[in-house]
């Protein structure tokens, strides 16, 4: 009696985020961005140059980097994954576009910067914040940056005074900055897709900077923002805060060769301040660039510092 023919055995899907030879980490932020209407959007809002030298962040498989490379001088590609780094080494690997591919093997927040003209990147989401702060404060000054954040991350880097989202992300990035939203990229064109929307964000950095001390301003923004939505009266009143502005003005008084009276209260010293500045019943979530440059010099002439 002949055998019963077996059924077709079911073909077994490949895992969500896997690619030949390739399982990505979604909990180190590898999302591959596959779309290539999107990928050529970015590059086309890049206006990138023949002569440019681009950073990219997390190349990934190198959807980007390739198109870039049939655009510019050089791509230098910082990528910590070294399973990425092969496969990005073989997509360019006996063609034209080898000999202007560098790449840096690393975490590029531990990494110190290259020279770059723009920078063009599909972020790990989790290093968004840091790696903003590094580049607008890298130099030589870039041209442009045109990244891929998180959709609520790029919102907050537009806020504006008054609104949800406005915190001090908003306001550090806008003083040093001209920023723009781009586009919405929707999770599905992202390979495994990603829990949330994208967005892509321009940014510009302001040259020359402001004349101000980074340092000092983050320190007067981050205690304002603490709780964005008190005055700063009652926000300046915290015992850590005055024990800071307290210690950080007797050694201003001590380079400077100043005496300290017996019954000095730095308390009563902040609040006079923010008084005499007409800040006292503000609050920070509606304050913009300028206030907060008058508060720190109304501080800062009071021989109180942040830094």
């Amino acid at each position: 009696m002949p055998k019963a023919r077996a059924g077709k055995r079911p073909r077994r899907e490949r895992p969500e985020g896997k690619a030949p030879g390739i399982l990505f980490n979604t909990g180190a932020g590898q999302h591959i961005l596959k779309n290539p209407l999107v990928v050529n959007s970015i590059i086309e809002k890049a206006a990138l140059r023949r002569t440019d030298v681009i950073l990219e962040v997390g190349p990934g498989t190198g959807n980007l980097t390739v198109k870039m490379l049939e655009k510019v001088k050089k791509v230098i590609a910082c990528e910590i994954d070294p399973r990425l780094v092969g496969e990005l080494q073989k997509r360019v690997q006996g063609t034209c576009l080898a000999n202007k591919l560098e790449i840096k093997v690393g975490d590029v927040l531990k990494t110190e910067l290259p020279f770059f003209d723009a920078c063009v990147a599909n972020l790990p989401y989790q290093i968004s914040s840091p790696f903003v702060f590094k580049l607008l404060l890298h130099r030589p000054f870039f041209r442009c940056a045109i990244l891929m954040f998180q959709r609520e991350f790029a919102l907050r880097l537009v806020a504006k005074p008054g609104t949800k989202l406005y915190c001090r992300l908003s306001i550090n990035t806008q003083l040093l900055a001209r920023v723009d939203h781009l586009m919405k990229v929707g999770k599905n064109n992202f390979r495994p897709p990603p829990k949330v929307e994208s967005s892509v964000v321009r940014i510009e950095p302001k040259n020359p900077p402001p004349p101000i001390n980074f340092q000092e301003w983050d320190g007067l923004v981050r205690i304002a923002f603490v709780r964005k939505n008190k005055t700063l009266s009652a926000a300046f009143k915290s015992s850590a805060v005055e024990q800071l502005l307290d210690h950080n003005y007797r050694i201003h008084c001590s380079l400077h060769n100043r005496e300290i009276p017996e019954n000095f209260k730095i308390a009563e010293k902040i609040q006079a301040v923010l008084k005499d500045t007409g800040f006292s019943e503000k609050r920070a979530r509606s304050m913009d660039i300028d206030d907060f440059i008058r508060l720190l010099h109304g501080f800062n002439s009071e021989g109180i510092h942040f830094s």
